[in-house]
């Protein structure tokens, strides 16, 4: 099985955490989302020890909230003694009702609005993650209009190209993120952070990209980083206490897809940090800090829907409907991103009926998979698509007015719904009639 969380069981259906797959569709409707709580943990406490072990105990895991957010999440990270990187209000919002740590908290985006610094500041986020020169002179004027001393990283472009998807590349020259070293701008921004008297500069950040399956493009990027924090020494005899590499390790989708082995990758990441820091000759190696999402909470995720029609187009190709599809998942739609499929109740059949995988929506694009290959099914079968715990609830949308699922933590205790399934009068809330 391409996740832990999976098994079959004596009825040759797909269990998730034990429980039987259709009996959770018949329990809580499709399509609906199902979390592993222990999957979640297992992945949090790979990182943790891993990150303790060989980069130090003052190194920590930060889980991207991007990815999932919601704050049954943020609760579980939170108890697994992990920080957070936040993108938005809304998810700061999100830690504050989970009652996480907020000196744990990383604020990053690269658009901070007024506002948006001003309730993170009120909030108590114990880091911003700077993303350029506006936003820099914006933190420093309301942190000094406040009376405020604030921790802040730099967040650097260090021209990297980790050879993923164009989408998901965020660590190269031309990027919308971050301020690049090789065009020289890094170095003046480090040297007028030092000059704001309301803001510490405790270290740098850089993430260069996500879905990466080897630790080279990270170790580059380590390389990068810290040759850039010699120079900064040189120029003005000021070392970061801490360096954020950002995210980006791959999880498996399907069965080709190598596995990652994350223990092994921070191992060499830290010894790459050890021995560019004496290269560089600084005289301690910074503070450690990862931003893993999609390889915390991915393989956590299972969706079950419920097969709508079955068509076949003679001398063509067969289409399975379902009563999902683009709202609840559209990383197909946008990235072309392979996911495994299994007919939960005929998990035990062989899977040679080829087919595409299309949603509900009135667009033609709003598939889920082309050309695979399931077990032969038909209306009222559950279908489940695997390894979507990351970006599917979290870039879920309501188009033509469709109401999101709900998600369900299973765990060894029992089950509960995280998130409540919409309804249509939540899609119909906000509307105003004149």
């Amino acid at each position: 099985m391409i996740q832990p969380c999976l098994g079959i069981n004596d009825l040759g259906h797909l269990t998730i955490s034990g429980r039987d797959a259709a009996v959770l569709a018949e329990k809580y409707g499709t399509p609906a989302y199902f979390i592993d709580e222990e999957t979640v943990r297992r992945n949090c406490r790979v990182y943790k020890s891993s990150l303790e072990r060989h980069a130090g105990s003052d190194s920590l895991p930060l889980y991207a909230g991007k990815a999932l957010c919601c704050s049954a999440i943020y609760k579980l990270i939170a108890e697994e003694g992990l920080g957070a990187d936040v993108v938005s209000c809304g998810e700061i919002a999100t830690a504050l009702k989970a009652r996480f740590p907020m000196e744990r908290v990383y604020f990053h985006g690269n658009n901070k609005t007024d506002a948006d610094i001003a309730y993170a500041l009120d909030a108590g986020v114990g880091t911003f993650v700077v993303d350029n020169f506006d936003e820099l002179d914006a933190l420093d004027r309301i942190t000094r209009g406040e009376n405020i001393k604030q921790r802040i990283l730099l967040r650097l472009s260090p021209g990297i190209d980790p050879h993923t998807h164009r989408k998901v590349i965020t660590g190269s020259v031309d990027s919308k993120f971050g301020v690049a070293i090789e065009t020289g701008q890094a170095l003046e921004f480090v040297k007028k952070a030092l000059r704001c008297t309301n803001l510490t500069l405790a270290g740098l950040h850089c993430h260069i990209g996500s879905q990466i399956f080897e630790p080279d493009p990270f170790i580059d990027a380590a390389k990068a980083m810290i040759a850039f924090m010699g120079a900064c020494k040189t120029a003005f005899g000021w070392e970061a206490s801490e360096l954020n590499l950002g995210g980006g390790f791959a999880v498996r989708y399907i069965d080709e897809h190598p596995h990652v082995d994350i223990d092994a990758n921070i191992k060499v990441i830290a010894d790459t940090v050890v021995s560019a820091c004496a290269a560089a000759g600084l005289a301690a190696r910074p503070a450690l800090r990862l931003e893993p999402g999609r390889s915390i909470i991915a393989d956590a995720g299972v969706t079950l829907y419920t097969v709508g029609s079955v068509k076949h187009i003679t001398g063509y190709k067969n289409y399975i409907s379902i009563d999902g599809g683009m709202p609840d998942n559209p990383r197909y739609t946008l990235y072309s991103s392979p996911y495994t499929f299994i007919v939960a109740n005929r998990a035990n059949e062989t899977a040679d009926f080829e087919c595409t995988v299309a949603g509900r929506c009135c667009e033609s694009g709003d598939l889920l998979a082309e050309g695979i290959k399931l077990a032969s099914c038909s209306r009222g079968d559950i279908l489940a698509v695997c390894v979507t715990g990351a970006y599917n609830y979290s870039m879920a949308s309501n188009y033509n007015r469709i109401p999101r699922p709900p998600i369900v933590v299973l765990s060894p205790e029992g089950e509960y719904v995280a998130v409540e399934r919409e309804g249509f009068d939540d899609i119909v809330r906000l509307d105003r009639l004149v």
